[in-house]
């Protein structure tokens, strides 16, 4: 944390000032849900936060906008700290979103932890160092440094964002949807056939309520984060550019390099042993294809990385199944799967991604082969 010296002057941020400001009566009385006690506004409706959004529009402040389903945990924290470090104001939104879970999937197990999400989201802070305009010839001598925390959470219900109704029964679905076609159906779409329609609905819906200047989302949840930045191109969008669509290395444990998720929680203390595994595959896996090997041969080291784990697990008496769902290479740009002749001398980017399931929970993971840069951040 930046500490300030004795010619550094310390202002209030905006967004304090901000909190403060009445909602109208409308607005109040459509604030009905129960919230839990907090300094950072908690907005429940577009109509909420676009009165919110007006005043940092007049005052020209840039907004950071993190979109989340909850359950937050130090990815999402740093997603929040980046934000904070880039836009005068740091925005997220809290849903758990219906219409990007099949019928079979985990919505009504999903972790709700809004109570501990708005206390861990009350203990970040980053100080920010401005010149001061009104120093003599741009003097760095005299500064001002604004402590930048979170400055507001949007968050609706089902109802508020799908007026038309929601049912995770995409045939019987009523109203306005986004799909992005050609790049959701590779990959985790593979698996999962109607979940990127889900996200990029939602995403776009939260977008024209916030209108961020810049949106950040964490490099785990690679290809929903790159099909999101096409989104943005596709549709013209200005709030946030596609070059603003910022995407953040993936958070991991500090000590065996699991993937941090949200998911994580659903693991009982055997399975949490065994989830690294699919890490170490693809660690696996992208050594072979630095050395030169064909992308059959890389994945075939990956699959004898998660046979042997599976063989040691049942030799150390763990109670614990684990099953790969799809390992696989795709190209960074069009999602196409790469060929098995292929090395890395025929591409530029190359995602390495895939997904394991451990007991019932599936968790995924991917690492970038080549030239990072052109796609992170």
């Amino acid at each position: 944390m930046f500490v300030p010296s004795k010619a550094i002057s310390v202002r209030i941020p905006f967004a304090l000032h901000f909190s403060r400001a009445p909602f109208s009566g409308t607005t109040r009385r459509r604030m009905s849900t129960v919230l839990p006690p907090s300094p950072i506004p908690l907005l429940t409706t577009a109509a909420a936060f676009r009165e919110w959004r007006e005043k940092a529009m007049l005052e020209k402040k840039s907004v950071g906008f993190v979109p989340t389903m909850g359950a937050l945990h130090e990815g999402h924290l740093c997603l929040v700290r980046k934000s904070l470090a880039e836009n005068d104001l740091t925005v997220l939104s809290i849903f758990v979103n219906p219409a990007q879970f099949a019928p079979h999937e985990d919505l009504a197990t999903y972790p709700r932890t809004l109570e501990q999400d708005i206390a861990a989201l009350t203990t970040i802070s980053l100080a920010h160092s401005l010149a001061n305009p009104h120093s003599k010839n741009g003097a760095s001598s005299s500064h001002d440094v604004v402590v930048r925390q979170p400055s507001a959470v949007f968050l609706p219900n089902a109802k508020e964002m799908y007026p038309s109704g929601i049912t995770q029964d995409v045939s019987a679905q009523k109203g306005a949807f986004v799909e992005v076609k050609g790049y959701s159906h590779q990959m985790e779409g593979k698996s999962r056939p109607t979940f990127f329609r889900g996200v990029a609905t939602v995403v776009t819906k939260l977008f024209n309520v916030v209108q961020p200047t810049r949106a950040y989302f964490g490099q785990k949840d690679i290809q929903q984060a790159l099909l999101l930045r096409r989104l943005t191109r596709d549709l013209l969008m200005s709030h946030p550019l596609s070059q603003n669509v910022r995407i953040v290395p993936t958070a991991r444990d500090p000590i065996d390099g699991l993937a941090l998720s949200s998911r994580n929680a659903y693991l009982s203390q055997d399975e949490r042993k065994v989830a690294p595994t699919f890490y170490q595959a693809l660690l696996a896996a992208r050594a072979a294809w630095e050395a030169g090997l064909s992308k059959a041969e890389c994945l075939s080291k990956a699959h004898e990385v998660i046979a042997m784990r599976e063989t040691q697990a049942k030799s150390d008496g763990l109670d614990v199944n684990i099953r790969l769902d799809f390992i696989e290479f795709n190209d960074a740009d069009t999602f196409d799967v790469v060929q098995d002749a292929a090395t890395k001398k025929d591409f530029s980017v190359v995602l390495l991604s895939g997904a394991l399931l451990v007991g019932k929970t599936r968790l995924i993971d991917n690492l970038i082969l080549g030239d990072a840069n052109e796609i992170m951040e």
